[in-house]
């Protein structure tokens, strides 16, 4: 797929003369960064936009500036309950929707468990989500997408299937934070081959390094552990890394939610506006997807310890 855009095309740069009219996206996470960038963008491009937010209060500030069509609604990705209540008004509106984009996220905090006792990152970040798309799937009309915010970060991590909850291995926040992300790609990978014979696909993309409230539970000592590597390679000047503003880290959602091919974007991984190539080795400040994200029989494993865990099938 040949493609115009890379590391530092912004959101405007990849929807530049794209019409949205008549399409309808749902943005979760919209109470700052990426989420609010994300439905600025596909809202100023004629896209109907829902977006979702723990704290409506933090939200609507947050989106004020949005002018077009625009509509937010709670949902607490840490409460399962909240969750279900979300898909399930959804789902009784019974507008569909041409775009779902699970943006909404945390990082690197400390141990804790959400409100069904879940280890908090895999929990809000994976399980939250797998109730609500799979929830509002049938919403999702054909040509629709599934769109899932993972991270370079599933590089310190694959899932762990037989302790997601940290029971019997000792608590790292970087390693909770890949099995997260690595969950993400995977559920995307899985999701995309239970739909795409109806036309929808799920995909799954890394946003690049932005600052922003993501990184607000990482201590000193967390974000040298992270850095050093990276620090390291710049210091030998073998590497290209440059920080994103937060229209270049949005931009690769809006690039695989409604810019790029379907054929080519399903069930992969894509950064910088390109899908990513398949990488062994590197630390997570480098690009590249690990291929235990892309892995078939992983995504079946990981969707069938999912449904036990959130006690759904779909």
């Amino acid at each position: 797929m040949k493609t115009e855009f890379n590391a530092q095309s912004t959101t405007d740069d990849v929807l530049a003369g794209v019409d949205l009219t008549g399409k309808r996206a749902l943005v979760t996470g919209v109470s700052a960064g990426l989420g609010v960038e994300t439905a600025r963008a596909l809202a100023a491009h004629g896209a109907e936009v829902v977006g979702t937010a723990r704290d409506l209060a933090k939200a609507r500030a947050a989106t004020v500036g949005i002018k077009a069509a625009f509509e937010l609604v709670e949902l607490d990705l840490a409460s399962l309950s909240s969750v279900r209540a979300c898909a399930d008004a959804l789902v009784a509106d019974g507008r569909p929707f041409d775009l779902v984009i699970a943006n909404a996220g945390i990082m690197a905090c400390p141990f804790a468990r959400t409100a069904d006792g879940f280890e908090s990152q895999f929990g809000v970040n994976h399980l939250g989500h797998f109730v609500l798309v799979n929830r509002i799937a049938a919403l999702l009309r054909p040509g629709g997408r599934f769109v899932s915010v993972a991270s370079s970060g599933h590089r310190f991590a694959d899932v762990d299937l037989d302790d997601p909850g940290f029971e019997r291995t000792p608590y790292d926040e970087l390693i909770a934070y890949g099995r997260a992300k690595t969950a993400n790609i995977l559920f995307a990978v899985e999701f995309d081959r239970r739909h795409r014979e109806r036309g929808v696909r799920g995909a799954a993309l890394h946003p690049g390094g932005i600052h922003t409230e993501l990184g607000r539970y990482m201590t000193p000592e967390t974000v040298e552990r992270l850095m050093k590597p990276l620090q390291e390679r710049m210091a030998k000047g073998t590497t290209d890394f440059q920080w994103k503003t937060v229209p270049q880290g949005a931009a690769t959602s809006v690039w695989v939610g409604v810019v790029a091919d379907a054929d080519e974007i399903g069930g992969r991984y894509s950064e910088d506006c390109r899908v990513a190539a398949v990488i062994e080795n590197g630390d997570a400040t480098q690009g590249g997807v690990r291929s235990y994200a892309l892995d078939p029989e992983r995504a079946k494993a990981l969707w069938a310890k999912s449904e036990e865990m959130v006690g759904e099938q779909y």
